[in-house]
């Protein structure tokens, strides 16, 4: 029926999921699947956690939506708690409903303190699909259909602070970055880039705008990734696992952001019901302590993987439970077989198999992955080429 209806966005794949509940998901027909995908990394916390149902269940009694212009109760303590957890300096919220949303507004918001138009940003990024977010994005087979993209994006190598330094001028409203690039196949930045480019920021009077929509939330081993690299930005934006599937998202800025009434707005932005949402899910991961059970899962499973690697694996890479095991040959083939065991996964480029768990997934559970993942990657290239 989806393909009936659908625009066709998305390349379907030959699954159709009807329930799940913790790490497991089941499709129609029944059959299970430890889900290593989590809509892109947004159910951190699982399927159907009981009391984040519970939560959700309890505010749609009381209040679903309230207009922005109007005070919440539930939406000044999500924002109070963003605060709170927010690395120093990052004093402000403003709440919308994606990762997209999110860089859109903050690409606005620097402009407008700023004074300033142009932007730089890392090839191999990604930071969304609207036309913002998706101009720095430096990936010419996105963009392409859509040209021209948003005029003053400039791109440099990422890790290259070099590159970055040459491109940094008194036009540069701000630097958009990943901390892991994600899509861009779970490439981690190397401290003193992500330090130098952050020195630049402050010398030459751009605005650091980090991208944690995907690594924030507990999912590399600290609340945000921000904070295995020392470095405080001037704008951070969030979503994903920021409320435990809720579509929700934020912007969290310090005291140089102007936000003149009226320059922008969401309609569904820091409703009751995700903001009760996202206070469940952080109060979740700071009682379980989920940051922390990230990275040593992490690390558990890497070492152990990385053991005895197949010949086929070039490079594991990871940070916390976003973890990316790159191939000397592409990835769907292996992908496919994956589904057909019991496990989901996602793509990261075409070479790179990314694996985005639940924080909250059983040890038995991902040592069923890393076995399974070690038997699929041992069958005979040939063999898995001619499954594409």
């Amino acid at each position: 029926m989806e393909h009936t209806f659908s625009i066709g966005v998305y390349a379907h794949r030959d699954l159709n999921l009807v329930s799940g509940k913790g790490s497991l998901v089941f499709d129609s027909d029944g059959n299970e699947y430890i889900d290593c995908t989590t809509g892109v990394g947004v159910a951190s916390l699982g399927h159907s956690h009981d009391e984040l149902v519970d939560a959700i269940t309890a505010q749609a009694r009381r209040l679903m939506v309230c207009v922005n212009t109007i005070g919440n109760d539930v939406r000044a303590e999500c924002m109070e708690k963003l605060v709170s957890i927010s690395p120093s300096g990052l004093e402000r919220v403003y709440l919308c409903n994606s990762g997209a949303e999110a860089i859109e507004a903050a690409l606005k918001f620097a402009r407008q303190s700023t004074g300033r138009t142009d932007f730089v940003s890392a090839l191999r990024g990604f930071h969304g699909r609207t036309f913002g977010a998706l101009s720095a994005t430096a990936n010419a087979s996105y963009q392409k259909p859509f040209k021209p993209m948003v005029p003053g994006f400039r791109h440099a190598p990422f890790n290259q602070a070099e590159a970055f330094e040459k491109l940094i001028d008194d036009r540069t409203a701000g630097v958009v970055i990943e901390l892991v690039q994600g899509e861009g196949g779970v490439r981690p930045a190397e401290s003193e880039f992500i330090l130098a480019v952050a020195e630049l920021c402050s010398q030459r009077g751009a605005l650091l705008i980090v991208d944690e929509v995907q690594t924030g939330f507990c999912r590399t081993g600290q609340m945000f990734a921000c904070e295995h690299f020392a470095v405080n930005p001037d704008i951070l934006c969030l979503a994903k696992g920021i409320a435990g599937g809720m579509p929700m998202g934020a912007v969290v800025a310090n005291e140089k952001i102007l936000g003149a009434t009226g320059s922008h707005g969401s309609t569904f932005g820091g409703n009751p019901l995700a903001s009760a949402a996202c206070l469940k899910t952080v109060e979740i991961m700071q009682r379980d302590n989920l940051a922390a059970r990230a990275a040593q899962l992490g690390d558990e499973f890497v070492r152990e993987f990385s053991a005895d690697l197949p010949p086929v694996v070039r490079q594991v890479r990871h940070m916390g439970l976003m973890i990316g095991i790159e191939l000397k040959t592409k990835a769907t083939p292996f992908i496919k077989r994956l589904q057909e065991l019991g496990i989901l996964v996602l793509p990261a480029g075409t070479t790179v198999i990314r694996l985005l768990p639940p924080l909250i997934i059983e040890k038995r559970q991902l040592n069923t992955v890393r076995e399974t993942l070690m038997s699929v990657l041992q069958t005979d290239l040939d063999e898995m080429n001619s499954l594409k």
